[in-house]
């Protein structure tokens, strides 16, 4: 995994990043408030022993070197911390005085420096002045010889005692700071492990390598879709009608010397807007003046007729079981060159109906009597029903919601389709998440385009063979159906 990859992951969870960075920062805040403030007394002791000439100076020097990082144990001692409570009386015990306490030295001199770190800053203070006057004292008793000479080592106070004017912890900023960028790096790491167990549908390229098939269309999501889903008044010059635009134009030259004339729109679950995407592409095929039929062939769950606002209670069903005649249940859609076959009364048993010889039948004329037969069909892998109808049509388009199915599901209706030999024509990712540039690109362009003169319907070019630019030329085509009443 590359650095790329790496952001690509941080900023399609960037939510992560956030949550995490503030929960530090918080946390942070919460500890910094919640320490209690402590303060710092310091004091230094230069050690010396009296010496004659350069050279007893120098072997002086040595000799306190090593004797300094003794004395720096003797300050930890029980019986000075025990000599300091004595005296003192601040409430403390030996073992208080011990763990408030730190000794250090400086490498090559013989300066001694003793720290008492504590909540109270005159209690610091007092310790640590009775902590100098006792160290002394005890260095003296220590190295004062049994015969009465004087002591061969001398410690005296250089530096000291003071105590810190401000509290030596919390530093707020430094907390602060250091809470950020812990935030920061685990959010970066939470975020592309996030990424990396994400087994959902994400992108267009993922799509295209689980399904083997090209990306025919990307469909944006749009707030509204839901209760405006098909792209007719103000949602025909939306993103979204112009991606199903383009779509139908992918669609149609996807194969240019074996078109497919009836094309079965699926997916791999129920809700990914497969029924939506089937009607809005017939729709788009309709105005560009192909004739066109859609089938609502889910029997189990039809939607086409509600989303039309049609009469959906006879239809298909009722065809292939030989109740009526497609022709006296199709209905026109609109204005448009668009006729639409409902799904019917629902049947104790689509599979079998869908896989009859009246459903190959019926699917063999509708072919004859419109340019593109649009089929909406039921999920791939709820039922067997979509794979039944695929069989029978030109060919397969894939309707996949971007992060809902996961590849594995999408893998596998794909092999559902492959393993019967379905012509899978592409995939569509649908309900995308459009990059606010290219929203505002398009949204740019179409408000600079609506605004032009519109061109007399006199001086349009005329339309090409097999498309039609006025009703009557919907009505003329419409009227090849009645020939399948006989």
């Amino acid at each position: 995994m590359d650095v790329r990859t790496c952001l690509r992951l941080i900023r399609r969870h960037w939510w992560i990043v956030l949550v995490t960075l503030m929960v530090a920062v918080g946390s942070a805040a919460l500890i910094t408030v919640r320490t209690p403030p402590r303060y710092v007394a310091s004091v230094t002791f230069f050690v010396t022993t009296p010496s004659q000439g350069v050279t007893d100076a120098y072997q002086g020097g040595l000799f306190l070197q090593q004797r300094v990082k003794s004395y720096a144990d003797l300050l930890r001692s029980d019986r000075l911390a025990q000599s300091v409570v004595a005296e003192t009386q601040v409430g403390l015990t030996a073992d208080d005085v011990q763990r408030r306490l730190r000794a250090s030295t400086e490498t090559g001199t013989v300066l001694l420096r003793a720290t008492v770190t504590d909540t109270d800053q005159t209690r610091a203070m007092k310790v640590t002045e009775t902590l100098a006057a006792k160290f002394v004292e005890l260095v003296q008793k220590v190295e004062t010889p049994a015969e009465g000479r004087a002591a061969p080592i001398k410690v005296e106070v250089v530096s000291g005692p003071r105590v810190s004017s401000s509290p030596v912890s919390p530093q707020p900023t430094r907390n602060l700071i250091v809470g950020g960028l812990v935030g920061l790096l685990l959010g970066a790491a939470l975020a592309v492990l996030r990424g990396l167990l994400d087994v959902r549908m994400r992108d267009a390229a993922g799509l295209q390598r689980v399904t083997g098939s090209p990306l025919l269309g990307e469909i944006p999501f749009e707030a509204g879709a839901k209760a405006a889903p098909l792209i007719v008044g103000d949602a025909a010059t939306s993103a979204r009608a112009e991606a199903v635009r383009k779509l139908r134009t992918n669609l149609r030259f996807v194969d240019v010397h074996e078109p497919a004339r009836a094309i079965a729109v699926t997916s791999a679950l129920q809700g990914e807007g497969k029924t939506t995407l089937s009607c809005n592409l017939a729709i788009a095929l309709a105005e560009a003046g192909w004739r066109v039929l859609l089938v609502d062939a889910d029997l189990r769950r039809p939607k086409v007729a509600d989303y039309l606002g049609l009469d959906g209670g006879v239809g298909l069903t009722d065809v292939l079981v030989g109740d009526v005649q497609v022709g006296d249940v199709v209905q026109r859609w609109g204005d448009k060159s668009l006729l639409v076959l409902p799904s019917g009364s629902a049947p104790p048993n689509p599979s079998e109906l869908l896989g009859s010889k009246a459903m190959a039948d019926l699917l063999l004329a509708l072919r004859e009597s419109a340019d593109i037969v649009v089929i909406d069909t039921a999920p791939l892998l709820a039922v067997t029903d979509g794979v039944v109808v695929a069989v029978q049509a030109d060919g397969a388009l894939l309707v996949t919601q971007q992060g809902r199915t996961s590849r594995t599901q999408v893998a596998a209706a794909a092999r559902s389709l492959h393993s019967v030999s379905v012509r899978l024509l592409g995939c569509v990712l649908n309900m995308t998440k459009v990059a606010k540039a290219d929203a505002y690109q398009y949204e740019a362009y179409r408000i600079a385009t609506t605004g032009k003169t519109k061109v007399p319907a006199d001086r349009a070019p005329a339309a090409r063979h097999g498309e039609s630019n006025g009703v009557d030329g919907v009505t003329d085509r419409t009227q090849e159906l009645t020939r399948l009443r006989r």
